[in-house]
This record gives structure tokens, C-alpha cells and sequence, in this order.
């Protein structure tokens, strides 16, 4: 129907009704969807209360399962959410047990509405756990996982999870779950003991049928910390993950760690215990990498101490840093099951300036390979006061074959140990191989140089560089004495071509025996 403004056809009340119709159409166009700055208002209003300590809702059934009994508890992949939609992402929900026995809220966004996605028994198979579903009505989830298809079209991968305090994983193409990331640490390593934040809240856009990507909100809370965040995801053979981050301090904290890394490494080709185990390596990451506020870039192999390790690289505006798995052939593990060499590297790349601050790298003694004992985070040296927000943004790469490396020349493994020797003495053998384009283009006599540096706690016996003709790289031998067995040794080397750097640098920790 047409509509003519004319006094001839409307009067003026009839002009009024318009109006207001008008108005309200226009009113609920505009209607607010939720986005970042809910969830930030959420966590300062949080910040300015006292922390309430998320209640336990377990019933006696769930409270005492087992590691096993637990996984026995599956989510019914028939019934995942959106499934019946079509859509291209799909959820799965993990049931509260064991250690996870506090519930988290999860909502879905749907244009301006928000609605909570509640737990049902009916969304789980129990296997032969003796439970009975209608006694868990009151509970809720313990976390979640996204599922897309990243290695054939056919089938939607399990592609990021988030499950436990602030712990979330992802991989991408051709890959298997190893490290782990986290919101948020706080103070660890110390003496006081750490303090582990917690996503109480999830906000979870649904798609579009044609969306690549997805946007998950979560809301952060800890005795003495809160914050927002916004995820989005997009999967694929870099897994990339995209975070915003809004902080608040209930009080002051001594370490504040940003984009924290979590991760297992037992031992490697540097640093083998004494033990009856038939693999060369077992470590879900080899390295730590930074990519320092100056251009360099730093390769600090992991160990597996026999007390805390806590070292530290100093860095204004970084351009980023990670733990690593460098090594990717099958041969470097042998494990048919673990399947290391598909383990991702995770590699954190800020945006905009961080200002100074250090990257932190925490190594645990660990008897065996079920512990996470490295972690690795950004610490800024001016942490915001109580109150005061602290605004991070953030891109986190899972990666495999094409993990973040310097530009020319990198480190590809450390071996420890000596060779045929005529007359043993108690000197230390390392040998550092180096390969990239730089490399590359070398002729087998140049004159390349292992600029090799030690601390104060070792004497350099020889330093001879050398091409690796089976790799195409190139290799320095280092023999060295430690001056106090009780006392670590730190080693930084790189390799050096008519006056100009061909590598990264090789920053090495000898613990102390």
C-alpha cells in the first residue's frame, strides 16, 4: 500500500501513530548486541567487589571418578550444538567430574540475544560409570570445544578447547593437542605460590553459514585479577587465534604473566636422563624462541632441570615469542602413540607496543612425561595498579611446518655428549646445528664463524664450526669445564660470515649437576 502525506488523507493523529511507529522501528533496529565492552564492564565491576569463590555442585557419584572413569564420560557427538543447523562450526560440551567440579556458564550471541546453553544428562553417555542421569539436573559444563574442518571437508576436527581454570589448546592442519595456553598467570613460580584464574563465563557467537571464523567472549576471575576477553578463531593449517584483553587488579601482584604457554618437556637429544626408555626424545616443545624488541632473534633450548630452572630475556615493544617443536621427524621419538612430531608450536605475536617487560621461561623437574613442566609469558615491568585497566590485544599461531623463524639461519638441534676419546676428562661437549636460506647459499669453504660466549662459571676449551654436509648446514662443536658443579652455565653463540650475523642466537643453560 502507498502511503501519501497529505492533509487530504491523514489527519494529524493519524500523522502522530506514524510517527511513533516509526520511531520504535528505528528503535529496535539499533537494538544493542553484546560484544567486548559487556564483558568488560562485567569484569571491573567484578574487580571492584570481593571474590566469591565459585561453589562446588558435585554430587558423591562424580566427586571421586577416576582419570579414567572420567573419559568414560563422552558427549554424544550426534547432538552436538548446531549440528542440525548446518552451520559450519559445531560445540561439544565436557561434563563436570573429579577436578572439574565447579560448573561454567555458557551463552550463545544470536544477533542482539543472549541465551544460556544449559546442561542435560540426555547430551552424555556415561560407558560404565555406575550414574544415574536424573540425579545431575543442577549441574552445569566443565568447558567446551569447537569443532571445523581443517584436514578434509568431509569431517569437522576438533579444533580448540577450553577446559579447566584459564587453560585452552588448539592445533591446526595435520596436527595433535601437546601445549597448552592459559588467560592468565599469576605469580607463578614463586615461593607464595601461584595463583590460577578461572573462565567462569563463555559468550559464543553463532555462525553464519558461510563463516570462517569464530567469536568466543569469556570473562575472567581470580582472587586478586579479572578480565575479558574475545577469541576469534579461524582454523586452518595455521590454526590462528586472535585475542583482545581487558585486565583488571583486585590487588597488587608480584608476577603478572601475559599470554602464558604451558607445556611438557622430559627429555630431548641435549638432555637425557639416565632411564630405560627405547625413544630418543620425549617433549611436546624443544624451544623457547623470542623475537626480541631490537631484531633478534633468541633460541633457548629446553631442559629438564633437577631443581626450578627461572630464566628471563629482557625486551622493550617484543616481537614476539613461543615454545616451539622444532624437531619433526618421526625418527626423533619413535613413539607410534604419542606422536610427538605433530605436537604445535605456539608462537605470540603482540600487537601494538607492550612496552618493556621480560619474557620468563620456567622449567620444572619432572620424573616423567604426564606433567606439564615449562611455561613461558610475558611480564611487564610496570604492572597496572588495582583498579586500573590494562588493555592487551594479541595473535597466537599453532603451527607445525611453517613455524615463525628468523629470517636467515636457525638452530635445528643441540647434542650434548662426547664422542671417541683417547683420554676422558670431565669437559663438556656441546654440538649446535644451524641450517636456513642463509646458509644455504654458502660455499663448503667459507669462512663461517661459531661466535661462541660463556659466563663466568666456564672455561671454553674449543670452538670449531664446520658444514654438516648431511643437512646442508652447518655445525659448531663446543667443549667447555665448569668451574662449580653447583652452579649453572650460560652459553649464548651464533654464526658469523665476513663481519655480518648468518643466525640466530643460541642462548644455552647448562643447571647446575
Amino acid at each position: 500500500m502507498r502511503l501519501i502525506f497529505n492533509g487530504n488523507f491523514f489527519s494529524h493523529f493519524h500523522r502522530c501513530v506514524l510517527l511513533v511507529a516509526l520511531l520504535l522501528g528505528a528503535t529496535a533496529g539499533a537494538a544493542h548486541a553484546f560484544d567486548f565492552d559487556d564483558v568488560a564492564a562485567r569484569a571491573r565491576k567484578l574487580a571492584a567487589e570481593g571474590y566469591s569463590k565459585p561453589q562446588k555442585n558435585l554430587p558423591k557419584a562424580l566427586t571421586s571418578l577416576s582419570y579414567d572413569q572420567y573419559r568414560d564420560i563422552r558427549f554424544d557427538p550426534a547432538k552436538s550444538h548446531w549440528r542440525a543447523e548446518g552451520l559450519p562450526f559445531e560445540l561439544a560440551f565436557f561434563h563436570q567430574g573429579g577436578f572439574f567440579d565447579t560448573p561454567v556458564r555458557i551463552n550463545e550471541l544470536q544477533g542482539t540475544a543472549v541465551r544460556e546453553i544449559r546442561f542435560d544428562p540426555s547430551l552424555f553417555n556415561y560407558g560404565k560409570n555406575n550414574i544415574n542421569p536424573k540425579e545431575l539436573g543442577g549441574l552445569g559444563f566443565a568447558g567446551f570445544r569447537v569443532h571445523y574442518p581443517i584436514n578434509t571437508p568431509k569431517y569437522k576436527d576438533e579444533v580448540i578447547v577450553f577446559l579447566g581454570a584459564s587453560y585452552f589448546r588448539a592445533v591446526g592442519k595435520g596436527q595433535l593437542y601437546g601445549l597448552s595456553a592459559r588467560g592468565l598467570a599469576i605469580d607463578t613460580a614463586l615461593a607464595s605460590g601461584e595463583e590460577f584464574p578461572q573462565f567462569v563465563e563463555f559468550w559464543i557467537r553463532r555462525p553464519k553459514p558461510l563463516d570462517k571464523e569464530l567469536t568466543i567472549f569469556a570473562l575472567l576471575d581470580s582472587p586478586r585479577a579479572t578480565g575479558a576477553y574475545r577469541f576469534t578463531l579461524r582454523p586452518g593449517i595455521d590454526t590462528v587465534v586472535d585475542v583482545k584483553a581487558r585486565l583488571f587488579l583486585r590487588e597488587n601482584v608480584t608476577k603478572l604473566g601475559i599470554a602464558p604457554l604451558t607445556s611438557m618437556f622430559y627429555f630431548g637429544e641435549n638432555h637425557r636422563p639416565n632411564i630405560d626408555d627405547y625413544r630418543p626424545e620425549v617433549h611436546d616443545s624443544d624451544g623457547l624462541s623470542v623475537h626480541s624488541g631490537t631484531g633478534e632473534w633468541i633460541w633457548r633450548p629446553l631442559v629438564n632441570p633437577r631443581r626450578l630452572l627461572i630464566t628471563s630475556f629482557s625486551s622493550t615493544n617484543p616481537g614476539g615469542f613461543g615454545l616451539m617443536q622444532r624437531d619433526r621427524n618421526f625418527g626423533n621419538y619413535e613413539d607410534l602413540e604419542a606422536k610427538y612430531q605433530r605436537r604445535p608450536s605456539a608462537w605470540i605475536e603482540p600487537k601494538g607496543n607492550w612496552g618493556a617487560g621480560r619474557v620468563e621461561l620456567v622449567q620444572i623437574p619432572t620424573p616423567d612425561e604426564t606433567n606439564d613442566n615449562v611455561v613461558a609469558y610475558w611480564v611487564p615491568d610496570t604492572p597496572p595498579k588495582p583498579g586500573a585497566p590494562l588493555d592487551l590485544e594479541y595473535r597466537m599461531l599453532w603451527q607445525k611446518d611453517s613455524d615463525r623463524r628468523p629470517p636467515l639461519a636457525w638452530v635445528t638441534q643441540t647434542r650434548r655428549g662426547h664422542g671417541y676419546r683417547l683420554k676422558p676428562d670431565d669437559s663438556i661437549a656441546l654440538f649446535v646445528d644451524y641450517d636456513g636460506p642463509a646458509l644455504r647459499k654458502l660455499q663448503p669453504d667459507a669462512k663461517v664463524e661459531g661466535m661462541v660466549n660463556a659466563d663466568g662459571n666456564a672455561k671454553l676449551l674449543e670452538v670449531t664450526t664446520y658444514p654438516n654436509e648431511a643437512s646442508g648446514g652447518w655445525r659448531t662443536a663446543i667443549r667447555l669445564r665448569r668451574i662449580d658443579e653447583k652452579k649453572p652455565v650460560e652459553l649464548r653463540a651464533y654464526l658469523r660470515h665476513n663481519n655480518t650475523t648468518l643466525s640466530e642466537t643460541w642462548s644455552y643453560i647448562l643447571p647446575p649437576e
